[in-house]
């Protein structure tokens, strides 16, 4: 009972953007966080569904090569701005089968501190389309679940301006 507890918890947390009770942890493992957005061709496994045969797009790897973010709303902004999207397409390396969902934990970082508290993101149905708005600007660490898969991404949230 306290196990399917803790997971419906969890669960919940992840589903909707969280407001994290207690206090942050002061560190993390892991390194600094870095954004590595790549703005050339995609490589080869990104490519299905584009038109063109060298599509250049704004992407970024994760760490373990499982699953990439195509971004289709570079830069990325905290706040989101009011014309343009945080739009990511989730891809993973290898194709899911069945029913799944991407699920995100969030942290913005300086350096490889923790710094506010994690936040959570659901992509039902995913790693697919999304919209990831987070609600500062800086460098966030994303630990991403999805099929009995995991990875890490570091990605820079920009201020809005006006």
């Amino acid at each position: 009972m306290r196990a399917a507890l803790a997971t419906a918890a969890l669960a919940a947390t992840l589903a909707v953007p969280a407001m994290a009770a207690g206090p942050t942890p002061p560190a993390t493992t892991g390194g600094p966080c870095v954004s590595h957005v790549q703005r050339g061709v995609l490589p080869a496994w990104l490519r299905a569904g584009f038109s063109s045969p060298r599509p250049r797009i704004p992407h970024a790897l994760a760490a373990g090569g499982r699953i990439a973010g195509i971004i289709f709303g570079d830069p990325l902004t905290s706040p989101p701005r009011a014309t343009v999207s945080n739009k990511i397409l989730w891809v993973p390396r290898a194709p899911v089968t069945g029913i799944t969902d991407l699920r995100i934990s969030a942290q913005r970082m300086r350096g490889g501190r923790m710094v506010g508290r994690p936040v959570g993101r659901l992509v039902r149905g995913g790693p697919g389309p999304s919209i990831i708005d987070l609600p500062a600007a800086g460098c966030w660490r994303l630990t991403l679940r999805w099929a009995g898969h995991t990875d890490r991404l570091d990605l820079r949230y920009i201020a809005a301006l006006g």
